[in-house]
């Protein structure tokens, strides 16, 4: 598919966007079960899509392509640890775009426009959470500015023996 820049436009997400962006919320899930085995099974809701977008902390966008979504993110103001530097930072979620439209920068827009919004709020510290297996996002973060500061591990103690 050859589309042009005028084509593709980063706004932000409606009502009427809810049934695509649950469609994407499981495609999400999806991709992520290989990479966390707690993930249970069927469908799985991390968030409630509409709260987040009626939420003044928060701007859920999509890449709408000719009237059709294609991707999506949000950022959320959170609250910091009170041990932390900064007060609020700003969390991206929800990051997904389409397969058929992977490659072509597009996510890197999104991010750059969730930055902005996040600046907009006057905070400057953003982060994300990604599994450190998956290769292909930690590379697209990289490549967004962004530094991996923390693995969370798990071990599953019912699996223990009594050696």
């Amino acid at each position: 598919m050859n589309e042009n820049t005028k084509d593709i436009s980063i706004r932000p997400a409606v009502n009427a966007d809810l049934p695509k962006l649950a469609e994407f919320l499981q495609f999400l899930v999806n991709a992520e079960r290989p990479f966390d085995v707690t993930l249970k099974e069927g469908e799985i809701f991390y968030y409630d899509i509409q709260e987040i977008i009626l939420d003044s902390k928060s701007e859920v966008l999509v890449i709408d392509f000719n009237n059709q979504i294609i991707g999506c993110g949000y950022a959320q103001i959170r609250d910091a640890k009170p041990y932390q530097k900064h007060e609020f930072f700003g969390y991206l979620g929800f990051m997904y775009v389409d397969p058929e439209f992977r490659g072509r920068g597009y996510n890197n827009q999104l991010i750059n426009s969730l930055k902005k919004w996040v600046l907009s709020q006057g905070i400057t510290e953003v982060r994300l959470e990604v599994y450190s297996e998956n290769e292909v996002a930690v590379n697209a973060y990289k490549k967004a500015g962004f530094e991996p500061i923390s693995t969370t591990m798990r071990f599953d103690i019912s699996q223990m023996n009594d050696n």
